[in-house]
């Protein structure tokens, strides 16, 4: 855990920096970037800028909408590349990566069911809250919506950070510590997912079986016999 902290401390003291340096601007730039799938951690740029609010440099509103806005342009940027990268990336050369037909159509089916609370939730978590938006535009999660719940999403968070760095006031790096736990937990959830995913995957033998040869989830076409047609016929015979 120590590791992963003083590998993040560098990025920690940029953001720092850049906030100290530009203000408001400076929070624009590091939350958009945030959101648009690089790993800025916005603990720290919005408890720092929280830390200014204390000290008189800019009020709490502005400072957490600025942060919000920024976080969901960053989004539709992550949201283009999922969105027009589908057909040109994932759809031609998926299967490079072992992504199939039939996982997209499982992302799609997902987002439809569940994308409005996957969303807007996912935005108060550390870690996933920066990537996302790249699912949401490969599942052509409709964009408004999207934006909508995004922009909800994200105030909470950021109005949270920034309310609790203007509190503690020169005691804010206390609090980005304590929160590295919660970045740790977290990224421990994404990880036991994988393996299970992966695990599920292998005693499936792959997904092969599921997926029929085109990648439909074995479902037979309409108007076509299916393979056990056949075998009934000639029973009948």
């Amino acid at each position: 855990m120590f590791v992963v902290a003083s590998l993040t401390d560098p990025i920690v003291e940029f953001a720092t920096g850049v906030v100290a340096d530009l203000g408001l601007p400076g929070v624009f730039i590091l939350m958009l970037l945030e959101s648009a799938c690089i790993p800025i951690p916005s603990e720290a740029t919005m408890l720092f800028a929280g830390f200014n609010v204390s000290e008189g440099e800019y009020s709490l509103i502005a400072v957490t909408l600025v942060g919000s806005v920024a976080n969901l342009v960053g989004s539709w940027v992550a949201y283009g590349v999922g969105y027009y990268g589908r057909v040109d990336i994932i759809e031609k050369h998926g299967h490079r990566i072992f992504i199939k037909p039939h996982h997209l159509k499982v992302a799609d089916r997902w987002f439809e069911r569940h994308g409005d609370a996957t969303v807007f939730f996912t935005r108060m978590l550390p870690i996933i809250r920066t990537f996302i938006s790249l699912p949401a535009g490969v599942a052509r999660m409709p964009f408004v919506r999207f934006s909508v719940l995004t922009f909800l999403g994200c105030l909470p968070w950021v109005f949270m950070l920034t309310f609790i760095g203007q509190q503690v006031g020169e005691n804010w790096t206390d609090w980005k510590d304590s929160l590295h736990y919660v970045d740790y937990f977290v990224a421990g959830c994404i990880v036991l997912g994988a393996v299970y995913l992966l695990v599920k995957w292998r005693r499936g033998g792959g997904g092969d079986a599921a997926d029929g040869p085109d990648g439909l989830d074995g479902l037979d076409e309409p108007g076509r016999p299916s393979a056990a047609e056949p075998a009934a016929d000639a029973r009948g015979h």
